[in-house]
């Protein structure tokens, strides 16, 4: 099992980490979600997330998909889901390897964390948190 501190990671590249890892067959665990970061400005990440939540009522009002996460824990496990083969058998099973969560739980609170260094969030200039991202789509959390 790979436990995983999110804070201070660009989403991207911390996303693929994970899902090559998932797809060799390990359990991954993300913590700390909502300091995971998105590089770039905060009003264009914004828009690219507000847009995918609006997509739905905009293609068809009566439907019900589809459905774009707001909390930051499921924005991450949506960016992994996109790299997996979700739609085979081998990238379901991949995909029920991972949990990512808001904070650290109890259970995590003494785990040895694994460190990425491949996805710091280091020399770069703009940057927002999942977190912040989320609050401004209404996520509460």
């Amino acid at each position: 099992m790979m436990i995983i501190d999110g804070e201070g990671c660009i989403l991207g590249r911390l996303a693929s980490i994970t899902s090559k890892n998932l797809l060799d067959g390990e359990e991954v665990v993300i913590l700390n979600a909502e300091k995971i970061m998105l590089t770039g400005n905060r009003d264009w990440a914004y828009a690219k997330y507000k847009q995918r939540i609006d997509r739905a009522s905009i293609s068809n009002p009566r439907d019900l998909g589809p459905k774009y996460p707001r909390r930051p824990d499921d924005i991450f496990r949506r960016t992994v889901r996109g790299m997996l083969p979700f739609k085979k058998s081998k990238g379901k099973t991949a995909y029920k390897g991972l949990k990512a969560f808001v904070g650290v739980p109890a259970e995590y609170a003494d785990a040895e964390l694994t460190s990425v260094p491949d996805a710091e969030f280091n020399n770069v200039k703009k940057g927002v948190e999942l977190g912040e991202i989320s609050k401004l789509l209404g996520a509460t959390f």
